[in-house]
């Protein structure tokens, strides 16, 4: 390591000694890898933005409607009877970050992040275009407010404020439903101030994290960097400083023309500090692994460029693991890494399955609660029994009937026999059961109930049905 002594990891860097935020002005990245980045971000953020608004046999593509207790995940609905299924959905998403991360750092951090690419790619560029690069941003903090300081913070905040009224008209959309945003869009804000108001503090918390809170977000809020100190081996590929070859024997120096460093014991590293500098965190990775290093590698790009100019290899930073920089091992498929991708394969393998089980149409059949049993003429016992179905589809299900398939009997209904259940609705009802005490063998028996649509069965249930005990 450059340092002897770690006292740089008693404090986060964006904190100065007398506890003040010590501002970042990440020069502006260039690149191979930012490039990458880019064209990554584009993808995304269009994923982002489209997502809530894009509709798969009715069903919009992603929503987290948690207020209805409505979730849609790839257009997929769940609904609170599938629970199960999502709870297993989020157990697999930590599993696949925990071996993403052992395998590859922090990488979701720079390159897939919403956080990440909203900050880096939509609004510091923007601060780049008003501002200018590190250096104008540093003396524009200082300059006194005159008409171009003045002019440069009111365009910037007011472009700001926009793209964080239309991020979280895109969250709405997430939380609501597009279908009821564009409603609510179209009856004008007077109509809803309640969402106006919501929609108004959604707008001031995007602005907040990205106008003035920024890296903190992923340094002090986000738990994924604490995450990384327990997942991570001297096997993880991860952005890291080449502390073999930029120290040497006798560390990094400054560039002299014409200088031997080699045969002065001199690392590549010739601290120009710009690694620092490009930095969107303000820490220096030539000190090793940090909290703070989302592993953007716009320090990659950065010293690749400076070690071009200088006649040095490229790679002094770069991904690669500890082992591979100490011991010149490369990466290993490592008995963690199967452990992890087995207990994956698994839970994806007991999800696919409890998927295509999943029924479209939900029962529940459940005795009326109170009331036992009535005994009718012709040696008849009847039991009161409450249904709801819930329709998970688009579509409606038609002519619905219930049939008892064991043991025999009838199934009468408060309402009509034949009914419809209505697109993404629940319909509720009350049904007698009647069933001869000749076929009853007990006081408790259990009824298998087939629910029709159409003369096709669609879905079964069970019921407990009471009877006198002494039919048993």
């Amino acid at each position: 390591m450059a340092q002897d002594q770690e006292n740089f990891r008693d404090s986060i860097g964006t904190i100065k000694e007398d506890g003040k935020r010590a501002w970042v002005y990440p020069k502006k990245p260039s690149g191979k890898l930012y490039e990458y980045r880019k064209y990554v971000s584009y993808v995304l953020l269009t994923f982002l933005i489209a997502s809530p608004f894009i509709k798969i046999n009715g069903n919009q593509f992603l929503m987290f409607n948690v207020l209805e207790r409505r979730f849609n995940i790839f257009s997929f609905p769940f609904y609170p009877q599938d629970f199960h299924l999502f709870v297993i959905s989020m157990i697999i998403g930590v599993v696949f970050i925990a071996l993403f991360t052992v395998a590859f750092g922090r990488i979701f951090c720079g390159w897939m992040c919403p956080q990440t690419i909203f900050l880096e790619m939509v609004f510091r560029r923007i601060e780049y275009w008003i501002d200018g690069d590190r250096g104008a941003q540093m003396r524009l903090d200082r300059q006194a407010w005159d008409s171009e300081k003045i002019r440069k913070r009111v365009l910037k905040w007011i472009i700001f404020f926009i793209i964080s009224f239309i991020i979280a008209n895109v969250f709405l959309a997430y939380l609501i439903g597009s279908d009821r945003l564009i409603q609510y869009v179209t009856d004008g804000p007077s109509q809803h101030l309640s969402t106006m108001l919501s929609l108004l503090i959604f707008t001031g918390v995007f602005y907040f994290i990205f106008a003035w809170f920024r890296e903190q977000v992923c340094i002090i809020a986000c738990p994924y960097g604490r995450m990384q100190g327990v997942l991570l081996d001297n096997q993880s590929i991860i952005v890291a400083y080449d502390h073999v070859r930029g120290e040497a024997e006798n560390g990094r120096k400054k560039w002299r023309k014409n200088e031997d460093r080699e045969a002065l014991g001199n690392g590549d590293c010739i601290d120009c500090n710009q690694c620092v500098n490009v930095c969107p965190t303000g820490i220096d990775i030539r000190n090793g692994t940090q909290l703070e290093c989302v592993n953007c590698t716009a320090c990659i790009d950065e010293c690749d460029s400076i070690m071009e100019k200088v006649d040095l290899p490229k790679g002094l930073i770069r991904y690669a693991s500890e082992d591979e920089i100490t011991k010149k091992e490369k990466f290993k498929f490592t008995p963690r890494l199967k452990g992890y991708t087995a207990v994956l394969v698994i839970l994806t393998g007991v999800l696919v399955g409890m998927m295509f089980l999943r029924n479209d149409l939900e029962a529940n059949i459940l005795r009326l609660p109170g009331q036992l049993y009535e005994h009718k003429e012709g040696n008849i016992i009847s039991n009161v029994f409450t249904y709801k179905l819930l329709n998970k589809t688009t579509k409606p299900v038609e002519n619905v009937h219930f049939e008892l398939i064991s043991p025999k009997g009838e199934i009468k209904l408060v309402r009509n026999d034949n009914f419809d259940v209505q697109p993404e609705a629940l319909e509720e009802g009350t049904l007698f059961i009647e069933i001869n005490a000749s076929a009853l063998s007990g006081d408790k028996n259990n009824l298998k109930i087939g629910v029709y649509s159409n003369d096709k069965l669609i879905e079964t249930t069970t019921a407990r049905f009471l009877a006198p005990r002494s039919y048993k």
